[in-house]
């Protein structure tokens, strides 16, 4: 008898191992436990319809099949995500996400940033240049971590490890020197959304890839006659702090997620920009809230861990810094030539007959 309870024990402890799962419409949820799973899955259903309407003006319709979303949860792991799909004769399918870190971190940018890949591969059907990708994705997240990018960036313009515009503009794949292609694009993003709004910078991006030729682009949207000229007042802005432009209607700040405290106590009051659609939609009561205030988490974030990773790599082509915020370098080459040195080719799995796109937001150190 006692045998017999030691191994129903063991099962028992086997198959709670194994987490637990939650379907929506268009995801599918694998958690450590069911509550967690409907949380994930509920916030990833609300992200995908509310970021969707926030970017694109509509709705998306639902997909073909729902994109599993695999969620490794814990205050101990730093945040970050991974996000593939396939591209394929003008449509996009085949998703598969992967997200970590704490509750609070997961539901207040991973999921919304690895959510916005999702909208604009369904949007454009095609892959996005990478700063524009992860530039306007990280535009999503707590502010928290739209900060460390902001204090990042004046670190890489310090040390010449800026990218310079027309190299970034052609770049396919992530550098090696990473880093500097989140801090740039998140920046440059914002900066460009300031002049007119979401709607405009993807009209923007999907003009410019039509015939990658992005300062006929940039002029045409911004009025900025050439990269370089739109390099110079970029710098200008940062050189000012990056200071808050007041940002068009369709384009408020969103907050992707507001944390109440624990029951017994009175919600936490965070600083915030102006509430958004995402902000009423999703109310989280996280277990750990009180180890995992969101604008104290000190926890190693996506950007710091795969800099940990990819510290030790060559470093992406930039110019020496020349002022006080260094300038990344003169615009003064075609974007067919600097494409060859500017992009450093990652390498990841392919099909051979369909191509998985990857979007890799975060890469553990080895042994952790």
């Amino acid at each position: 008898m006692e045998a017999h309870l030691v191994r129903c024990a063991i099962l028992v402890a086997a198959f709670a191992s194994l987490g637990a799962s939650y379907r929506t419409q268009n995801f599918v949820v694998e958690a450590p436990s069911a509550a967690m799973a409907k949380q994930v899955g509920t916030a990833a259903e609300t992200y995908r319809r509310e970021l969707a309407i926030d970017w694109l003006g509509k709705e998306m319709p639902n997909w073909s099949q729902p994109c599993p979303i695999t969620a490794q949860i814990g205050d101990h792991l730093g945040a970050g995500g991974a996000t593939s799909f396939v591209f394929e004769h003008g449509e996009v399918f085949g998703w598969r996400m992967t997200i970590q870190g704490s509750l609070v971190r997961i539901l207040d940018s991973v999921l919304p940033h690895e959510v916005t890949h999702t909208v604009f591969a369904t949007h454009f059907r095609r892959p996005l240049p990478r700063w524009a990708d992860e530039g306007a994705c990280t535009t999503v997240e707590h502010p928290s971590e739209k900060q460390k990018q902001q204090m990042m960036l004046v670190d890489f313009l310090h040390t010449g490890r800026a990218i310079a515009f027309n190299r970034m503009f052609a770049m396919k794949d992530y550098p090696q020197d990473v880093m500097p292609l989140y801090s740039q694009g998140f920046s440059l993003a914002r900066y460009l959304i300031s002049q007119g709004g979401k709607r405009k910078f993807l009209d923007f991006v999907g003009d410019g890839m039509a015939d990658e030729n992005w300062s006929r682009a940039t002029k045409k949207f911004y009025g900025f006659n050439s990269l370089a000229v739109l390099q110079n007042n970029w710098l200008d802005w940062v050189r000012q702090g990056s200071p808050a432009i007041d940002v068009p209607a369709d384009s408020a700040p969103l907050v992707a997620v507001k944390l109440p405290g624990p029951s017994n106590e009175s919600p936490r009051e965070e600083p915030a920009p102006a509430p958004s659609p995402v902000a009423a939609a999703v109310a989280v009561a996280s277990p750990s809230a009180e180890k995992s205030d969101v604008a104290t988490d000190d926890k190693p974030s996506v950007y710091e861990l795969a800099s940990a990773k990819m510290g030790s790599l060559q470093k992406a082509a930039a110019e020496p810094a020349r002022d006080a915020v260094a300038a990344v370098g003169p615009v003064d080459e075609p974007l067919s030539e600097a494409a060859g040195r500017g992009s450093y080719q990652v390498t990841r799995p392919q099909a051979v007959q369909r191509p998985r796109q990857v979007i890799l937001e975060w890469s553990r150190p080895p042994g952790s």
